[in-house]
């Protein structure tokens, strides 16, 4: 028996691959399956399962594809309703792979089909649980993403807890947790940066699994501080639901090199965001102008998602040389699969072609420590809320990078604004979306509130995040 988890650190996703006597079975795949391909030939074994353990919101899987291609059977718990071909296991059912078993066990809450699969060894003990969204380690999925459910937040979030207790809570202390997501993943609100666990030191950690937790508790403490969801998570759900374009189609129409007459008149005649893929200093140098940044080294794919609602948007994107099916490949995670180009030879090719290039200025630390002996100039934190409590620049304004465009408002246009986040990445994806819509007296601090935190700015008293959220 063979279990590997796929962690793929920009989804903060896992996704797995089981192996027993020459078959295997891969829970919860993403878009692209070549590489699940790759390690089942090598390891001259057959797919036989897709397992889907939910509906998934913050990517597209891969299930379809990879079906189509091996000839997998894709299995979903008994209320999924797919619309394509699909088995529906019922609670309790157990699965043959090789030499092992897998059992499937009802587990509603995070959504009304959830699943978890339990792995039995060769000797038929339990061995590990695939959890999905159900359980995280350090905390359980959130109950408000449910596609089109009937049911309140509160009343999915009384299944989850009656779900922990019926059907994993009894398991043994040994029992291995693999979860779906880890911490960065919107899917929950206090994932720990561990990517498994056992099922005896999670009884003993993660709040959620209290044993003398009420059910009233535990509706009140899972719902508390639930931020809304990225608006594409939805639009996800239907994906993964009723289906989509195969993920080669979606490389061939996104990898057309476009000459700069060409890339400027895609985006002049569709519509198309120019996305920018490059690193946050390279952009503030020199971009196509109303380009918008979203650095492809980061958490790429979930920022697309938060910041341009519509996966249906035509994109054409600037990346670096070779870099450009990794940009295509990395959209599609997330559903984004109407790309229709990128600029061939980059903004180097646009400069040759003697068109108008735009820059955003990009300032130290110091150097904005040297602006507060002149007054104390404007400042906006882009940081999440939570950052911002734990510590920030005296009399900066909070407004997080994923709810700039509902506060543009209050950025005034004509006042010099100096922005950051935590490290460079969002202050600069923030400034490019400034800058497209008009604002010119935008300033980037580079290094963010890590480089200011190294200077005399004044700043606010540390306050641990881990007090923030029992408040």
């Amino acid at each position: 028996m063979k279990v590997e988890q796929i962690y793929t650190g920009c989804l903060a996703q896992g996704t797995y691959y089981l192996e027993s006597n020459g078959e295997a079975a891969i829970i919860d795949p993403l878009r692209e399956i070549k590489p699940y391909l790759e390690k089942a030939e090598k390891n001259n074994v057959k797919i036989k399962y897709v397992l889907e353990t939910h509906f998934h919101a913050d990517f597209v899987s891969g299930h379809l594809d990879l079906a189509q291609a091996t000839g997998a059977q894709i299995v979903y718990g008994a209320v999924a309703n797919p619309n394509f071909p699909a088995y529906l296991a019922q609670d309790g059912e157990e699965l043959t792979l090789g030499n092992v078993t897998l059992k499937v066990l009802h587990t509603p809450g995070h959504t009304l089909e959830s699943v978890t699969y339990l792995l039995r060894d060769e000797e038929d003990k339990d061995f590990a649980i695939f959890t999905g969204d159900t359980l995280f380690i350090g905390d359980v999925g959130r109950p408000d993403l449910a596609a089109k459910s009937e049911l309140s937040q509160e009343q999915l979030a009384g299944h989850l807890f009656d779900s922990l207790r019926d059907k994993i809570m009894p398991l043994g202390d040994a029992v291995l947790v693999y979860p779906a997501h880890g911490a960065g993943s919107a899917c929950g609100k206090n994932m720990s940066k561990e990517t498994f666990d056992t099922l005896g030191h999670q009884k003993q950690t993660n709040y959620a699994l209290r044993a003398n937790m009420t059910k009233e508790e535990f509706i009140k403490e899972v719902t508390a501080g639930l931020m809304p969801p990225p608006s594409y998570f939805p639009q996800n759900v239907q994906l993964n639901k009723q289906g989509y374009t195969s993920i080669q189609t979606v490389l061939e129409h996104g990898l057309q090199a476009l000459s700069p007459e060409a890339f400027e008149a895609a985006a002049n005649e569709t519509g198309a965001i120019m996305l920018d893929t490059r690193s946050a200093t390279d952009f503030a140098a020199g971009f196509v102008p109303n380009a918008i940044n979203i650095g492809i080294d980061g958490s790429f794919a979930p920022w697309v998602g938060a910041l341009i609602p519509d996966v249906k948007q035509p994109l054409v994107f600037i990346a670096d040389a070779g870099r450009e099916e990794e940009v295509v490949t990395r959209l599609a995670r997330v559903g984004y699969d109407h790309a229709l180009g990128y600029l061939q030879g980059g903004l180097k090719a646009w400069r040759a072609a003697g068109k108008e290039v735009d820059t955003i200025i990009s300032v130290s630390a110091e150097e904005l420590a040297e602006q507060f002996k002149t007054g104390a100039p404007l400042i906006i934190d882009v940081r999440k809320e939570s950052e911002y409590k734990a510590e920030h620049v005296a009399g900066a304004l909070n407004i997080p990078l994923d709810f700039l465009n509902e506060h543009l408002a209050e950025i005034p246009k004509e006042e010099l604004v100096y922005m950051h986040c935590a490290g460079g990445y969002r202050s600069m994806i923030a400034a490019s979306i400034l800058r497209a819509r008009g604002y010119h007296n935008i300033i980037d601090v580079a290094g963010g509130f890590k480089a200011i935190a190294a200077t005399d700015i004044s700043r606010t008293n540390f306050v641990c995040p881990s007090t923030l959220n029992k408040e």
